[in-house]
Formats: structure tokens, sequence, C-alpha cells
């Protein structure tokens, strides 16, 4: 299908394209919507590339470079990133040390467990106490081998505790799936037969072997794995052979453990160890999960895969019951295999208490028995003689049981911490591995010193405890005789097994789901567990570095396989049948933007913003199509800007709109930001304009290639402010652009769960790695809603410094602690991700267009748009998480007033909203998964401590005025009181600028006041000491917040501002809950408020109403009486006699005929026309005149019929209007103009001259049916609106009274309590006074203790607080945790990867692709040196000022794309003469690398990217003669050509050289554009060639397709 045919002239292109419309006149039922795979998703988005040159003037060469200053993101970025890999350094080494030390710390305090069960051992006893000349022998009791049982089994069961408390937690907090009987039946089998291996191999093998068989015993449990994972390879599988080879020799190598070790000691009389390969085959059951699949080749394995794919929804439910299953059935087995084994079974339960109590053990000394010696005459006598008993120590099976448990759970912490950071080989696998061979060297030397010297150990270990070590020669006897040897095959084979551990695919931060097949570990088998258990098949569900095509027909180093969007060759038309598209899964970010009345600083801070994501996303795609890497956060980007109230009454006449001076400050500020952001002074094309039913539309390219596309709405068309704006993109991007796209159900699912909007503030400030991190958690969790950052805000003065303070409290403490324990309750709008699947669901993006009708609704829909849409997706059962990682900076108030306003508005949403949620917490609790009880009594609480936080600081302003100033209660109850009845009456009663006022002095005198009150609460805690409920509340408050700022290093200078913060704490939670309460009938926004000229329909009411208003005061007052109330000037008499303007007599008076009136008034508007016309001439005549002029662009004026239109010049000639020049000069009449056709906006220089272009009709009429029914400007009802007014006055009242009474009623109960704190109190247990006093009778002293004394409800609020503080510090602390796994996770180091020079140049090109591009890509230096060097000259004696200004004269302004920068850089990396390009490519090769010397790239890197660009040169020489129909079978049928291709007649040296292909002269200087369209190159002005044949481009207006050297370029 032809491409002009479906889209038309749409306007720019999209993220998914667009529905079209055809050319004029073109019917939609023509229109071919089908879904074809070769439709709309796989449209070129990013292809081609411009390069267009500006004339430079020779008298204005003289420049303004921009400064090298830091935005407050870049500085930030800057200190972080040293920092950063400093820390994951050492998250490297300390992660693999905790690992490596606790697996061997595990498995050497569990071999210790089971040393102390074999029966009748005897151990060597330390004589240096009872007798140096004897040697000792100690032999275990019965009440320690009992200690020792049990500390085995609670060593066991310990983890599955923590299974069954995650799954009952998972099952009734949250959600999970039943599973079938069959599924619950295969699993019950498996862990049965683990659970029975476990206890065979602890209680029955492993006590009658020694430590250092034990150990390595151990690397034998993998058998099943080996054998499952041979059976589950699969054809598709690369190098099946050589696996199955390496399989059957580990199964092999496991095999032998069955029958080695069991011969040898069976021949020695050690009948038990026949049990070996029972208890290691059982064993090994426990890992079958891990190592089936259901690709597999053989039906049973098939089977086994699929019931492993259903567990992996209802795991959780089939734990819970498996869990207590393993328990019981270890004890029972415990049990069991220790009565069969001659172990008594009764002393487990008789003697539990003695066993971990201090007991008796004996010791026997051993006597001599040379031949020489006599031996006792009566029998037993030497026994009477031998035996001492000693006494146990203390506790010590119950330390080493801890030990043990400590370290397991560290490892699995650790081991899990070091996957979802990246760094599993170093930090995981490597210690894993290691555990064994490190414990049995460890044990190897303990048993050789022990052996030597039985005292070695002493005071360290017990005497009478040790492992079971091996006796004689390690190396003569335990190696050759006892066949140690074998076990090198079990360790090898084993590392085979767990291969997959070494070579991980999981994302960043993966869930424990994705890492580990069961929900927790083995203890008793730590190290195994790990790695058997660490998953084979951990790729993400849904990742773009590893989307699979088919690749029928196409070539392996097709870059198109994995993003089709960005596809280099000829797109294939090979058809598909299936449902979804790899591309779908592509990351897409919409960046929706509101503004409203920024200043020009903030929109440059927002802007510059922008740029960085356009260059980000520039060098991610770039790599990719050249370098031909696979980038796994590679996404999709697009801007929409939507600028509310845009439009003013033109200055020309009143029937047009212009824009306003905010708009013309954005349009300024766009090549400010873009010089800031690429260093160099940069120049972008003047906007595409589009008219549309909303207001206009400006179209912006970046250097990057992005579309910025600016909304300009015209509040009499479309509803505004901010609410209204999300609506708008919503609808557009999500209703629109998505959901009528003519493609399948099931791709519009893929779209839509990866499909995110970014929402932005008109003055945010970010990094793209900001962005990343939000989009990781995205993709982490597919039923996360939203996600926001760390908002910081920014600006300057007091008020600045206590934002500083209160936004880092409430972002370390209160949105952490939300995370964690539940969900995050507002995702602030001016920097939060949302999931366009989650904002589509049902109840919340139709919801959220709920119009206000009731007083409610206006403060929570309107006054907290942000809040209200994250409570409804809650209410939907969404997540809304927070990342302390992802920074962005915002313009915070830094009024008094501005502040207060802005409070003004949050507080009682933020109250409204949180209060609808509670209120419906039933349902909320049952459709979402992470919102629970707990987390709704949290919510609670702070709610509560919102209601009653006036009084509460009202009673803390009295109690220190007690404290300090020495007055008594009740005086300090009235001082404090009357202010505050003044202030709530003012604020009830008065203007708003008087309550901001009052409340100015109320702040500045609370200020002082809180002097007094830390001096005064001093005082108190002084008096009543530390241990006071006051001290041990205060002391937790400031250390919680002290310890969080060192937990946030970067932020840490915030706390500083805390003494401001404290000064402010009567000001912001009393004066100003009062202020927001009694004017929450106030719904304007407050905040940025500035005067603008009134609409066409303002002044014809303002008009109205003056005329009214001079008409009724002239029927008033006695003149008025005396002429009867009428109006002289609406009446004409028969006779009418006057005496100049004294007295005028009329007689037979009658109404005037209006007609003449009628006449006079149009006469008066065209006079006043005409006028304003006049002045439009003189200023466009005359440029210079100091009188205001407006400048705008004319062009061909149409009509509604399409018609040209001629102005009339003033001598009455017809002027052709073709051409700007003549049409300034002219004045022509009022013209019939169409809103959607040629508003006079349009015209405006101030916007550029760039092109108009047209909606589709398809988007018109959808914009018309969106205004229609959801965003119709609201009409002013008087009626309407004065019933809002007295229903948001009543709301107020019912409000300001609930809050009054409850605040009265808590204030008046404490404050008698504390009157009568003698009679009615508690006693507090700390802190206790003594008094000593002598007793009058017997003189002797007495200590009197004196307690504390609190009133009831003062310690509970006390305890109240504290547990909010608690709650919160506990939950920061483990959010930090997760905030640092996350950074670490994001950050590379090369260190710990190969060197570059050992490195293949495809893994180097891999590692460094986007930063590498980058450079490459960069603006600066691209065309001389004057750009890199002159600006970072600072000596003045070695600029060449004039040289340069004379280089720039002579060259031509580029205004250059990102790709065309690294295009000419990467043909030209080298001096070589098979560079392509000739002569000249061989002259511009000397242009600096990356930007002359100040980023030299290494020599190595240099060479890669050489390679890559031959490769790259060559696969397009072969795509090029395809195309051509080289090797085309079918080249002579038309048909077969797809409609975007282009067919040249180009030689291949001219199409892949820089300096080839469409307007590419421009690389050297020439006045002609360069393309990047490889695919799609044409050539002009050449007779010896093939005519050119170009498909209609859909970007172009119809005007520019016929002009070949247009310098539009199609993005």
């Amino acid at each position: 299908m032809n491409r002009e045919q479906l889209y038309g002239r749409t306007g720019p292109p999209d993220l998914y394209g667009k529905v079209g419309r055809g050319s004029m006149g073109r019917g939609m039922d023509e229109i071919d919507f089908s879904d074809d795979e070769a439709n709309l998703l796989q449209e070129p988005i990013y292809n081609g590339s411009q390069r267009s040159y500006m004339e430079q003037k020779g008298w204005d060469v003289f420049r303004d470079l921009p400064p090298e200053q830091d935005s407050s993101s870049e500085v930030s970025k800057k200190w972080l990133e040293i920092t950063v890999k400093v820390l994951k350094v050492f998250a490297y080494i300390f992660t693999f040390i905790i690992v490596l030390v606790c697996g061997v710390v595990t498995k050497g305090t569990t071999l210790f467990m089971t040393s102390q069960l074999s029966l009748g051992r005897a151990l060597e006893y330390c004589n240096h106490e009872i007798g140096r000349q004897y040697q000792f022998v100690a032999k275990i009791s019965i009440e320690e081998r009992v200690a020792w049982t049990w500390c085995l089994f609670f060593a066991y069961i310990i983890p599955e505790v923590g299974t069954l408390i995650r799954s009952g937690r998972i099952c009734i907090f949250k959600s999970c799936r039943k599973s079938t009987f069959s599924d619950f039946l295969v699993v019950w089998v498996f862990e049965s037969m683990h659970v029975v291996g476990l206890a065979l191999l602890f209680f029955v093998v492993l006590p009658d072997l020694d430590v250092v068989k034990g150990a390595m015993l151990t690397n034998c449990v993998a058998f099943i794995p080996a054998v499952l994972g041979l059976m589950s390879r699969h054809q598709k599988e690369s190098r099946r052979f050589l696996k199955t080879i390496m399989d059957i020799i580990a199964i092999a190598g496991q095999a032998t453990g069955f029958f080695i070790w069991p011969m040898v000691e069976v021949s020695r009389g050690n009948l038990s160890t026949w049990t070996i390969p029972i208890a290691t085959f059982l064993v090994s059951a426990g890992w079958w999960e891990n190592y089936v699949d259901r690709r597999s080749p053989l039906a049973p394995i098939k089977q086994l895969g699929k019931i492993k794919d259903r567990l992996k929804k209802s795991r959780y439910f089939v734990y819970s019951f498996i869990s207590v299953w393993k328990m019981l059935l270890f004890f029972s087995s415990m049990l069991l295999f220790l009565h069969l084994n001659g172990s008594p079974v009764g002393p487990l339960f008789s003697r539990f208490q003695s066993g971990f109590a201090v007991h008796k053990n004996n010791v026997t000394r051993v006597l001599d028995r040379s031949p020489t010696a006599l031996l006792p005459d009566i029998a037993g006598l030497d026994k009477l003689e031998e035996i001492i008993q000693i006494d146990s120590w203390k506790h010590s099976p119950f330390h080493v049981l801890l030990i043990q448990i400590f370290s397991a759970y560290l490892a699995y912490i650790f081991g899990k911490f070091a996957c979802k950071i990246c760094i599993q080989g170093f930090s995981f696998a490597f210690p894993v591995n290691l555990t064994i061979p490190v414990a049995i060297s460890l044990l190897i030397s303990a048993c050789g010193l022990r052996n030597e010297d039985a005292c070695f150990f002493k005071n360290s270990i017990p005497d009478y405890l040790y492992w079971q070590c091996p006796g004689g020669d390690f190396l003569d006897d335990f190696i050759s005789n006892e066949h140690a040897w074998i076990w090198l095959i079990w360790l090898l084979s084993q590392t085979w097994i767990t291969l997959h551990i070494w070579s991980p695919q999981c994302e960043r931060l993966a869930s424990t789901e994705k890492l580990f097949v069961t929900p927790m570990y083995c203890s008793l088998l730590i190290d195994q567990s790990l790695c058997l258990n660490r998953r084979r098949d951990d790729e993400g569900e849904v990742k773009t570095e590893e989307l699979e095509l088919d690749r029928v027909g196409m070539e392996d180093n097709d870059i198109s396989q994995y993003y089709e969007t960005i596809s280099i060759h000829t797109e294939s038309s090979q058809p598909t049948s299936t449902k979804t598209k790899t591309s779908d899964s592509i990351t897409r970010i919409y960046a929706c933007a509101t503004m409203w009345h920024e200043t020009k600083s903030e929109m440059m801070e927002m802007m510059k913003s922008l740029f960085r994501m356009d260059e980000d996303q520039s060098a991610r795609r770039v790599a990719q199509k050249y370098l031909k890497v696979v980038d796994p956060d590679y996404y999709e980007f697009e801007t929409h800007i939507f600028f509310d109230d845009a439009f003013e009454l033109s200055d020309v006449c009143d029937d047009w709109n212009q824009v306003n001076p905010f708009v013309r400050d954005f349009v300024a500020c766009v090549d400010i930001a873009g010089s800031y952001v690429h260093q160099t002074n940069i120049r972008l094309r003047p906007p595409k304009k589009v008219p549309t039913p909303y207001g206009g539309r400006l179209i912006y390219t970046l250097p990057g290639k992005t579309k910025m596309i600016v909304h300009l709405k015209d509040k009499s068309k479309i509803r505004h402010k901010k609410r209204w704006s999300q609506c708008m993109y919503m609808y557009y991007l999500l209703g629109h652009k998505l959901m009528e796209l003519p493609i399948s159900v099931d791709r519009k699912e893929i779209l839509a769960e990866n499909t995110y909007l970014l929402t932005l503030d008109g003055d945010i400030d970010f990094q793209p790695d900001a962005v990343t991190l939000l989009v990781d958690l995205m993709k982490k969790n597919k039923m996360l809603g939203a996600a926001c950052g760390r908002i910081h805000p920014v600006g300057s003065g007091p008020m600045v410094w206590y934002q500083l303070f209160e936004y880092a409290i409430g972002h370390w403490l209160q949105k952490a602690t939300e995370h964690m324990i539940g969900c995050v309750m507002c995702s602030p709008g001016c920097f939060s991700l949302f999931r366009a699947k989650a904002l589509m669901d049902d109840n919340v993006m139709r919801k959220y267009t709920t119009k206000s009708e009731e007083p409610r609704h206006y403060v929570q829909y309107d006054q907290g748009e942000d809040r209200w849409l994250c409570t409804l997706l809650l209410q939907r059962g969404y997540r809304v998480e927070y990342s302390a990682a992802s920074d962005a900076y915002t313009h915070c108030p830094e009024g008094f007033n501005e502040f207060f306003n802005q409070r003004r508005r949050w507080v009682p949403s933020t109250i409204a909203n949180i209060f609808d949620l509670l209120l419906d917490y039933k349902a909320t609790v049952k459709i979402n998964d992470n919102i629970s009880l707990p987390y709704i009594m949290y919510q609670s609480m702070l709610m509560m401590g919102t209601v009653i936080g006036p009084g509460t600081i009202f009673l803390m302003l009295v109690g220190a005025f007690v404290a300090a100033f020495k007055i008594g209660n009740w005086t300090s109850f009235q001082y404090n009181l009357i202010p505050i009845v003044v202030y709530t009456g003012t604020c009830l009663l008065m203007k708003a600028k008087w309550q901001l006022l009052l409340s100015q002095l109320l702040s500045t005198f609370y200020a002082l006041i809180m002097m007094a009150v830390i001096v005064g609460t001093a005082l108190q805690l002084g008096e009543d000491g530390l241990g006071s409920p006051s001290a041990i509340f205060l002391i937790a408050m400031v250390g919680s917040f002290f310890i969080a700022a060192c937990l946030h290093p970067q932020e840490f200078w915030c706390v500083v501002p805390g003494l401001i913060y404290l000064l402010c704490i009567p000001s912001m939670y009393l004066l100003l809950i009062i202020y927001s309460i009694t004017n929450l009938n106030v719904v304007s926004w407050g905040t940025r408020e500035v005067a603008a000229k009134k609409t066409k329909k303002e002044l014809e009411e303002e008009r109205k109403q003056a005329a009214e208003a001079q008409k009724k005061s002239k029927k008033e007052g006695i003149w008025g009486l005396i002429k009867g109330g009428e109006d002289g000037g609406e009446e004409e008499g028969g006779v009418d006699v006057s005496l100049g303007n004294v007295l005028r007599l009329m007689l037979f008076t009658h109404k005037k005929e209006s007609q003449d009136r009628e006449q006079l008034i149009r006469i008066a508007d065209s006079l006043d026309s005409l006028g304003k016309r006049l002045d439009h001439i003189e200023n466009v005549i005359d440029p210079h005149s100091s009188q205001p002029k407006q400048r705008r662009k004319s062009s061909r004026k149409l009509s509604l019929r399409g018609e040209a239109m001629n102005a009339v010049s003033e001598a009455g000639e017809s002027v052709d209007m073709d051409t700007e020049e003549d049409a300034s000069h002219t004045t022509e009449p009022k013209e019939e103009r169409d809103d959607l056709i040629n508003p006079f906006w349009i015209e405006d220089r101030d916007l550029g001259r760039g092109e108009v272009d047209y909606l589709s009709g398809a988007e018109i009429q959808f914009w018309k049916d969106l205004i229609e029914k959801y965003l119709h400007p609201l009409d002013a009802d008087k009626k309407k609106q004065e019933a809002l007014t007295l229903g948001l006055k009543e709301l107020r009242n019912n409000i300001v009274f609930a809050f009054g009474v409850s605040n009265a009623v808590f204030v008046l109960i404490v404050f008698l309590l504390t009157l009568n704190k003698d009679k009615i109190y508690i006693e507090w247990p700390w802190g206790v006074k003594e008094n000593i006093t002598l007793d009058a009778d017997t003189l002797e002293p007495v200590v009197v203790p004196e307690y504390l004394h609190l009133e009831p409800i003062g310690i509970v609020l006390v305890f109240f607080f504290f547990a909010i503080v608690i709650i919160q510090f506990v939950a920061m602390l483990f959010h930090r945790f997760g905030t640092i796994s996350h950074i670490l996770a994001s950050t590379d180091l090369n260190c710990c990867k190969a060197k570059e020079d050992v490195m293949s140049d495809e893994a180097l090109i891999e590692k460094n692709a986007v930063e590498i591009v980058k450079q490459m890509q960069r603006l600066r230096g691209l065309d001389d040196e004057y750009d890199s060097d002159s600006a970072a000259s600072n000596r003045l004696q070695t600029r060449r000022t004039i040289h340069n200004l004379e280089k720039t004269r002579q060259k031509k302004r580029a205004i250059g794309t990102l790709d065309v920068a690294f295009k000419k850089r990467f043909f030209a990396l080298s001096g070589e003469d098979e560079a392509p390009g000739g002569e000249n490519e061989h002259k511009s090769s000397q242009t600096p690398i990356l930007g002359a010397k100040h980023h030299p790239m290494r020599r190595e890197t240099i060479k890669a990217l050489e390679h890559a660009r031959d490769n790259l040169i060559s696969e397009r020489k072969q795509s090029k003669m395809q195309t051509l129909g080289a090797s085309n079978p079918h080249n002579n049928n038309k048909e077969k050509h797809r409609g975007g291709t282009r067919i040249t007649g180009d030689t291949v040296d001219r199409v892949f050289t820089p300096n080839g292909g469409l307007d590419n002269g421009g690389f050297d200087g020439g006045p002609s554009s360069n393309t990047d369209d490889e695919a799609s190159s044409t050539t002009r002005n050449s007779s010896n060639r093939l005519p050119a044949y170009r498909i209609a481009d859909r970007n172009l207006s119809s005007s520019d397709q016929g002009n070949s050297s247009s310098a539009t370029s199609k993005m």
C-alpha cells in the first residue's frame, strides 16, 4: 500500500504511527485498516537525517557561547558517578567475602553438630587443668547429644518457618492461585523424598563419617538434577551434542558416590554407610523443578515442565501446606532414623531442658597399656579411679545454633543481593563454588592443630567438643586408601551441573521469584541449595534484548530482527501468523509536560532536560543502527507539552488570537537550551505550525530527531487547567493513537503494557538516568501502575530552606515507609512515570474526566489532581512505588504568600483523598494486593495526627510557656488561645491579603517564641532527665533524622535547615492548617497567577456590565428623580428648542429611531479598526519605531473553499500576497479566517518561518468529539456559580466546625488532666529520682524514689507519635537498602570485566556502545576548532579571536543533527586511504574524533569502530546491490517492491560514503543538505544515471513534495 494513500499529510511521525487520512477528497472507505504485520508499527520512526545550513552574515559573526555551567541534576550526577563506582567495588568485595565466609561457617557449624551425634565417640581432652602428666579422653553424655540433635532439627526448620510465613503472608494479604491436586501431589512426592534424604544423611550417614569426608560428600547430591537436565535438552539448544556428553560425564561422576565410599567403609565394618547412595539420591530430588523443561522431547519431562510453569502462579499456595508437611516429616524421620541407628528417642523429650542447661560430662584418664605395666587385681578398679566429671559450657549448643542460623541467612541474603545488582559471577557463583574447597582446607588445618595439641583451642571451643577428624597421614592414608581424590570428580560434576549460575540472564533488581525456584533455602546444605535452587531460566518476562523473531528471510546481521522500528534494510514483506510482534515490547515513553505561566529560567530547566533525553535516545538508537548492538535499556521517546491559556487577543483585531508572551518566551528558549546542553551554538528548524480544534500545535524536531510537540490550548475552545490537560494527553495518546490503531487486540495489550507516560511540570530538571531507573521499576513489576522519583526543591530564601528539609524528611521517611509497607499515596505530577495499561483500566482514565459538580469534588478532584489519580490507581489494584535514586529538581515557592497558597490547595486535597481511601478500605484491601489492614491502620494513625496536629502544637506551646516564662498553666493557656482565636476569625471573615499578612506576622512571632520553647524544652528535659518520655521521643526523632541524613550522603546538607523547620513548627502545623481549612472554599490555583489579556467574551461582558452600571447610576439620585428616570439620549421631541448647552426644551417627545444610533456605532467601530490597522502599517513600515509592533508572517490566505485571496493596498490596487516581502508592506481588509485553515497566530514571526501543516480528518473529528464530550469549556453560569460558592462555604463551615470541636475536646481533656496530674497519673518507670530525707524519730536517712507523673492521654500521645517514628525509621532502612541495590545494579564497572586490549571488537563495542556514540555524536567541535577551543581558552595571548571570527564568517552555520555528527566522525575514524570518500573525506578525517583533545579515545576502541564501520559498509553494499536488482529474481515485478523503497542509480560508493547519498554534500560545507536514509537514497542532477523515483513522504506538505531542494528532513 502506498504510504501517502494510508497516512496523507498527518504531521509528525509518532511512536505508533497514526491513523491517517487520505488526500483531499479521498473517502475513508478506500483506506485499508488491516492488521498486516507490515503495517504501521513497522514504519520507520527515526529514519533519515538532515543537516541544513543558515547563511552567516559577515557583520554577525560575533558569538555568545553558552557557559559551561551545570544544572542541579548535572552536579548531582557527577558527584554520584565516582561515589557509586567506589561503592560497587566495595559491594563486589564485601559480598564475595560475606557469601564465602558465611557459607564456610554454615558448613562448618553443621558438620560440628553432626560430629556430636556419633554413638560412643571419644575425644582427647586437654589435660592442663586436671593433670598434665596424664592423657584424658572425653565422652559425650546423653544430654549433650540430645541438645545437638535438637540443634540440627531447629537449623532445618527455621527456613521452613520462613517459607510458611512468606507463603501465608502472600496468600492472606495478596493473591495466589490454587493449584491442581496433581501438581500438588508431584511437589509433595519430590519434597518428601528430599526431606527423608536429609534426615537420613544428617542423622545416620554424617555422624559416622569424619568431617572432611562429610564435607566432600555434600558435593555429591546433584544426581537427579543432572539426569533431568540431560533429559531436558531440546533440539533448539546450541552445541547440544557437546552438552549431552558433558551431562553424561557429570552423571557418572555423581554416581560414583553411590559405591566408592560405601565399599571402603563396609569393608572396615561401618555398615551404616550403605545408606549413602539412598541418602544422596533422595536429597537430590529437592531441586527437580529447576532442571525440567517443557521443550524436552520426552513426554514425562515435558509434563513436569508444564507443572513447573503452573507452579509460578500457585507456588505460595502449595508451599503454605508443603512447608508444614516438611517440618512434620523431618521430625518423624529424625525420630525413626535415630531409633533404627540405636540411639534412644525418649531422652530427646525427657532431657530436653537439661541438654541446653549446664550438665555433667565424663572425662576418662587413659591408662598406660605397655607390657611392663601391672594390671589391677580387682576387675573394674581402673574405671572407678579414671572417671572425672566436668561441667558443660553454658548454652554452647544454642550459641552454635545461632551462628549456623545467621550465617546461613546472611549467605542467602547476600547471595540474592549479588544476583539482584548483577554481580553474580564474582560475588555469588565464585564464593558458592569455593565454599567446600575452603571449608575442607580449614577443617584439615583445624584437625591437624587439634591432633597435635589437644589444648590448642582451649577457651575458644569446649575441650569435650570437636569435629570428628580423620586419622592417619593425610597424603598417604586419606587420599590413597580412603579414596578422597574422588571428591574432585564430584566437585567438577557439580560445577558443570550448576554452570548456569556463572552466566545469569535476569534483569536488574529481579524479584526473588525470578532468581530462585523455591521461596527459601536449605540451611543444612547452604551452598548446594544456593547454586541448585538458582533459576536456570531466569530471563525477564519481556525484555527487548531477548526478543526473538522468525528469522525466515532475514540475514544474520540484520539488526531489524531485534528492533523492527529501526530497520536498516528494506522492510520485509514476509507474512507471519503471530498475534503479536516483538517490536511491540519495546519501551515507549511519552513525556507529557503541562505549562502555564512558567518563567523563562524555569522553562530553560525543563528544555535542557528534554534535550538530554533526546541526546540519550539518539545515542541508543544510533548504537543499534550502526554498531549492531542490542541495548536492554533502549526506548522510544516523544515529548508533548500542553500550554494552558496560550492565546490572547490580537493587537490587530479583536476577532483574532495571537500567542501569549509565555509561548513566545518558550520558543525563544528552545535554541538557548539546546546550546547549553550541546555546548555549542545550535539553531533548530522553526517549528511546524498546525491549526487544531483546541487551538494550535508547534512541532519541533530536536537534534536527536525525537519530536517535541507543543499543544497550544485556547481556553475559549477547550477546558483549561492542569487536570484537563492531563485528560487531553491521556485520551490523545492512549485513546486515539493507541486504541484506534488497526491492529490486533493482543498487540494493543503488549503496547499498552510497555508504553509509559512521563508526567512533567514546566520547571522540572532531571537526567536520562532518572527515567531509566523508573522504567526499571516498571519492568520489574507488571502490576506497577506508577512510579515517582525523589523531588528536590530549587530556589533561594528562607522558605526554600524550610522546604529543603521538609521535602527531605517527607521522602526519606514518609514516602519510603509507604513504599515498603504498602503503596505510595501520591506520585507527584512534576516527575512521575505512569503505565498506559493502568491508566486505561476501568474507573481510572474515564473517571478522571469527571466534572466537578459537588463542592467536595472541587477539593478532591481539582485541587490535588495528582493525588486523586493515584487514589484511582490504588482502588483498581495497582501499585505505586518510589525510587529514591531517581532525582528530579523543581522550583518551589520562594515567597511566603505563594507557599501558603500552594499548601492551601495541597492540605485539603490530601485529607480528602486519604479519607476517600480509608472509607473504602475494605474494597481497596480486597482488590489491591499491596494494601493490607496494617497499612490502613498506619494511614489512619497519620490522619489522626493531622487532625489533632493543631491541638498538639497548641498544648506544646502552653507547656513551653510555663517552662520558659515561669507562669501558670491557665495564664499560658490564655496567652496562646487569644492569637489563635483572632487568627481563625480573620481567616473566616477577612480577605486573603489580610489573612496572609497576619499569617506572616504570627509566623514571625511564633518563630521567636519557638526559641523560648527550645530553651523551655531543654530545661524540662534537664529536670525530668533523659529517661522521661519527652526526652526519649525527642532523641528518637532527632536521631532518626540524623541517621536518615547519613544514609543519604548526597542529601546530607538538607538536614542543616532543620533549625528553620523547628522554628516554623507553629506556623506550618498550626497556622497553615487553620488557613487551609478556613479557605477550603477558595478553589483558585493560587500560584503563578499573573495579569493577562482578557478574552473577547470577557471584554464584551465587561462592556455590558459597565453600560448597565452607567444606566443604573443615571436613574439613581436627585437628577434621575427630576428626569423621571428616563434617559434623554433615547428620546427626541417634535419641537426642540435649545439655548447653547445651558437650556434645552423638548415638546411632544418620542423614542429615537434606532437606525441612526446603530449606524453611528458601526462608524465608531470602523474608525477604531482603521486606527488599529494604521498603527499596524506604521509598525511594519518603520520596524525601528519605538512604538510596539506586531511582527507576523503573512502567507497566501485561503478561504473556506480553498481559493486564493488577495489583499487591497491603500491605493486600491490588488496585491498578490505570495511573497512575505510584498505582504509585509500591505494592509489587507478584515479577511474571513478559519481557525483550522488560516488562523492569525500561524503568521506570527516570533514562532519562526516554519511550514504549516494540517491534521488528518480522523484526528480533527477525534478532537471535536473529545471536546464535545469531556473537554468543552465550562460556561460561567451565574446561578450555578452562586450555588457553588454557597456550597463550598457550607462545606468549609462544616469542616472548620469538625476540626475545631475535635481539637477543642482534645486540648481540653489533655489540659485538665495536666492540671490534675497529681491525682490522675501514670508513674514512669525510668528516670527515677531518689530523695534522701532524715527520719525525725530515728534520725536515719530514708531514700524515697520519686517517679515522673504522666497524664494518661499525654503518655498515649507520646507513644503514638513514637510508634510512627519507629515505623518510618525501620522502613527507611529497608528502602535505603533497596535504593542502593537499584543504583549499584545500574552501574557498570569496566575493571570487573575483561581488559579492552584482550576483548574482541564486538565485545568492546557492545560493552561501551552507548557511551561511544554519545561522544561521537557531539555537535561541539564538529565543524571547526573554534567551537571546542575558543571557549575553553582562558589565556588572552593564546586566543586567535580575529582568525576564528573570519573562519566562522566563511562557513555556513549548520543546523545539525546528532546522527550526522556521528556519521561524520564514524566514517572519518582514520586518515587511511581506504576511508570512503576519497580526498575530501581524508581531509575531513582530521576532525577530532571526540570533540578535539578533551575526550581522547583508546586505540583499541578506534580499531574496533573501524572494524564495525568496514562491516557496515560491506553489508550495505550487498544490500544496495540487492535493491538495485543484482540478486533479485523478481526485479521486473514492480508489485514486489514496497512502497517506501527508493530505487536509484547511485553507485555503491556514492551511497555509503559520508559525502554520498541525498544532500550529503553538506559535510564539506556545500550548499545542499544531507540525509541519512541509506535504504532510500536518491540523487539528482545526474544525467548518466537511472532516473530516481521517490514515493511522496508522509511528513512533507504538498508544497514541499515537489521541491527537490527542500530543507525539510524526513525524521
